[in-house]
């Protein structure tokens, strides 16, 4: 004999085997927050990196950071042991005061973004400018690097 299917409230009151009672449970234990955490992390982290273009011709690199609402002040640019090094913090307090309350907010932002730069680099001659939301970085090729400079190498 089947059993009988009735419906409540649109759910099935229909008998429910082991195996989907197990599975259910099982794909409820790996939604949770606990196993999503590293990459909503992840996410966080990279929602607060700046979008960067990096192009390449003969003459130089260009690095190009998307950061909108910025202000140049706001960027320190560092280069040690061949590492260009982007970085800004950014930390607005504002407080309203009103008759019966005072609201405080406190807004903290900050990235760093970090790239080796080539040997055929001249890290002397590095510009960088800023305007319309989008840091430009100009990183110029030494002299001797722009032309082809190979050689063959015999084998004895």
């Amino acid at each position: 004999m089947k059993p009988m299917r009735r419906e409540r409230g649109g759910e099935s009151l229909a008998p429910k085997s082991f195996f989907t009672d197990f599975f259910s449970d099982v794909d409820r234990f790996f939604e949770n927050d606990l196993f999503r955490m590293p990459a909503q992390i992840g996410r966080q982290l990279m929602r607060n990196m700046p979008a960067t273009n990096i192009r390449e011709n003969e003459r130089d690199f260009t690095i190009e950071l998307a950061a909108p609402g910025m202000a140049k002040d706001d960027f320190n640019i560092d280069i040690a042991e061949g590492m260009l090094t982007i970085s800004s913090q950014k930390e607005e307090n504002t407080t309203q005061e009103e008759e019966n309350y005072t609201r405080r907010e406190y807004n903290y932002s900050s990235f760093s973004r970090s790239f080796r730069l080539p040997d055929a680099v001249n890290a002397d001659d590095i510009k960088a400018r800023y305007e319309e939301g989008v840091l430009k970085i100009t990183v110029p090729k030494k002299e001797d690097t722009q032309t082809d400079n190979r050689k063959r190498i015999n084998i004895e």
